[in-house]
């Protein structure tokens, strides 16, 4: 106890510290203090000392001096993997929508809508072809598509169409409002589907065609082997362009009710051979 009340005697202590003149002897400076007082300012100073150290490494460049710390060359690089990363789960995404269709399809279940499957803030990423202007360029497609059509007419003559080996996928399930009908040229079938749900490719083929017209909205066309051509209008989106190669059974585009020939949410279907049309009911169950 008594060591104690020593020691806080000790620190109470003042004690005078006292600056003097070597020639006269006299008092220049004195300050007086006591130990408890040394030892605040000492921790002050300390405290001091080491907050603008930290701060002077926090926003200043020596920063990188420290083990361990990225470069800007180290964090650029991060920042790169980073997008690729971002990227790389967006592909993995689309790939588990076609999957989970391609499964339902398989198991004749009727198939989901990206948006039941992608997360929300994903549903914007989905590839979309640029509608663009509606007027001139519209017109230049339009006629650029009847060219063609007219060329595949001409060029093309009959034959068999030899059906063995040949597995059509349906293109969407849904409900068929219109049938196969030449006497009104109607040289397809129209199967109504809810909103947003996804179109799928009826056999492996090339896209030869995709674009937006103001009758039928997006048009895709897709060609097979032996001479078969399959299209596909009033879609709201298409996940193909020209040139691309598709599979039988992969999603190639989602339902609209665009065009001015629409009159609802349903998918226009056509299948030719040669240039004839064929009924696609013969050869597809819907």
């Amino acid at each position: 106890m008594k060591s104690g009340q020593f020691r806080r005697k000790t620190l109470r202590e003042r004690y005078v510290f006292g600056v003097f003149d070597k020639e006269s002897h006299k008092q220049v400076y004195t300050v007086k203090f006591s130990v408890f007082h040394l030892l605040l300012v000492v921790i002050g100073l300390l405290a001091v000392l080491i907050t603008g150290i930290t701060l002077l490494f926090i926003y200043t460049p020596l920063k990188e001096v420290i083990p361990g710390y990225p470069n800007a060359q180290t964090r650029e690089v991060m920042m790169r993997n980073a997008l690729r990363a971002d990227s790389l789960e967006k592909v993995v995404h689309l790939w588990e929508v076609h999957l989970t269709n391609l499964q339902k399809v398989l198991a004749d279940e009727d198939p989901v809508a990206p948006g039941d499957i992608l997360p929300k803030n994903q549903l914007s990423e989905i590839p979309e072809i640029s509608v663009g202007a509606r007027s001139q360029e519209d017109s230049l497609l339009r006629l650029t598509a009847e060219l063609k059509e007219q060329q595949t007419l001409s060029s093309l003559r009959g034959g068999n169409l030899q059906m063995e080996g040949l597995h059509f996928f349906p293109p969407i399930k849904g409900l068929v409002t219109a049938g196969f009908n030449p006497a009104e040229n109607h040289y397809a079938i129209d199967i109504a589907a809810p909103e947003n749900a996804v179109i799928y490719a009826v056999l492996d083929g090339t896209v030869n065609f995709a674009s937006w017209t103001d009758e039928f909205g997006y048009i895709l066309q897709i060609q097979h082997e032996n001479n078969l051509l399959s299209i596909y209008k009033h879609c709201s989106q298409l996940f193909r362009k020209v040139g691309d190669a598709v599979t039988a059974g992969s999603v190639v585009g989602v339902v609209g009710s665009h065009g001015t020939y629409s009159t609802g949410f349903h998918l226009h279907f056509e299948l030719w051979h040669k240039g004839k049309p064929l009924n696609p009911a013969d050869y597809i169950h819907f």
